[in-house]
């Protein structure tokens, strides 16, 4: 299994996650990380590390994001690694809370 970066991440991108990762399995977009389903080891350490819980087990994500599951394999595939840690995006605490974010994502 891999884990899976979830809606509540598109409009933060807060990269603490990244900082963690010991296999650089992040990517990037403009306003929005996946985790490449190849690279994870499903060690867990990003999941404590995301400040708006937005990385979960495969196995635990929601019916409601299971999207997310093909979406961040997609996503990988396209997007450029990411293995520093970065400023969050600037109105990213005013989006941390809120909710159906998927029409936000910039590809």
């Amino acid at each position: 299994m891999t884990h899976v970066v979830l809606e509540s991440c598109i409009r933060c991108k807060y990269t603490d996650c990244v900082d963690v990762c010991p296999v650089d399995c992040f990517r990037e977009g403009p306003n929005f990380l996946a985790i490449d389903p190849d690279e994870c080891i499903d060690c867990a350490v990003c999941i404590p590390e995301c400040p708006v819980n937005a990385i979960l087990p495969e196995e635990d994500v929601p019916a409601d994001q299971q999207s997310f599951v093909a979406l961040n394999a997609e996503l990988a595939k396209k997007w450029p690694s990411i293995t520093k840690r970065k400023p969050a995006l600037p109105d990213a605490d005013e989006w941390k809370d809120k909710k159906n974010k998927l029409k936000e994502l910039i590809r």
